[in-house]
């Protein structure tokens, strides 16, 4: 963590940040120790596939999907997974925080950056709703660029990297120019 911002009135204790709206997921441990948050890892996600809306992601990512699970097929084949994000960008712009930044979400499963594994270990988990291949809003670009400002301004984020969305591709180029990172 950078030390200039660790008071930030942006974030709260255990790397939460203040603008996003708090939906605590059991999916998480701890960082391993000395590990660097230096990261931003983007992800899409919608559920059913191509719907937007509800709460069937935030229900995934806090164990609930059970009493949903049912209501889709594709939906049904999630039932008992295990799995989170530190934050979710609607389709709005609005933002959500399943895990503290400080700790590992676990969203990328077995992965790697540039040769470096575990990317849980020193990433952050950004989900943006939508489908990869496809436009997402001209809001939730602003709020995942607000986001990554705030997030560069607490960990010493080195990089921006897309979760295999040829979408969003060039919009991360466009974002690590902004922020003077590596993607």
């Amino acid at each position: 963590m950078k030390a200039d911002a660790s008071s930030s009135p942006m974030w709260r204790a255990g790397g939460w940040f203040g603008p996003a709206r708090v939906l605590a997921s059991p999916n998480f441990n701890a960082r391993p120790s000395g590990a660097q948050v230096d990261l931003a890892l983007i992800h899409s996600i919608s559920l059913p596939p191509g719907r937007y809306g509800g709460d069937t992601i935030e229900r995934l990512f806090q164990n609930r999907l059970d009493e949903v699970a049912d209501a889709h097929p594709y939906v049904a084949r999630l039932r008992g997974l295990r799995v989170s994000s530190h934050f979710l960008v609607r389709r709005d712009g609005t933002l959500a925080q399943f895990v503290g930044c400080d700790d590992r979400a676990w969203h990328a499963g077995e992965s790697q950056w540039r040769g470096r594994p575990g990317c849980n270990d020193y990433a952050v988990g950004i989900e943006l709703e939508g489908l990869e291949g496809l436009c997402f809003e001209a809001c939730q670009y602003d709020a995942l660029l607000g986001l990554l400002r705030a997030l560069a301004e607490r960990y010493p984020i080195a990089g921006i990297a897309g979760d295999q969305q040829a979408a969003l591709f060039g919009q991360v180029e466009q974002l690590s120019l902004a922020l003077d990172v590596d993607c």
